[in-house]
């Protein structure tokens, strides 16, 4: 019924940047939440940056004033900036929504995962 996707990812040296994008497709009323979260090998899945519907935002520490996360509702499409990357940012990306489902209720969805590699 709802399907998110994502690209952007890629190899980048330290110090780069890349820009993520995450849109949402299929049976939407609306989207509450949207966030990027990311995994590395043998970590625990974080939180990188969260935005609501109506714009408030918040950051994990490790990335606060270097990436950035926006929105176009219109689009139904969630973006995270990235700049100055570090070899810890290496991870895959994923792109989670809270979305209002027609006819059926709200429901977290979680796209496929893109890589982001940073290394020289």
């Amino acid at each position: 019924q709802v399907q998110l996707v994502e690209s952007g990812g890629g190899l980048v040296q330290p110090g780069g940047s890349l820009r993520l994008s995450c849109t949402a497709s299929g049976s939407i009323f609306s989207i509450n939440a949207m966030g990027w979260y990311r995994q590395a090998p043998g970590k625990q899945r974080e939180l990188v940056a969260a935005i609501g519907s109506g714009g408030s935002t918040n950051y994990a520490d490790s990335v606060k004033g270097r990436f950035t996360i926006s929105r176009d509702n219109a689009k139904n499409t969630v973006y995270l900036q990235m700049n100055s990357l570090k070899p810890e940012d290496t991870a895959v990306y994923y792109c989670k929504a809270s979305i209002v489902v027609v006819t059926s209720g709200r429901y977290d969805y979680w796209g496929q995962g893109t890589q982001v590699t940073v290394s020289s």
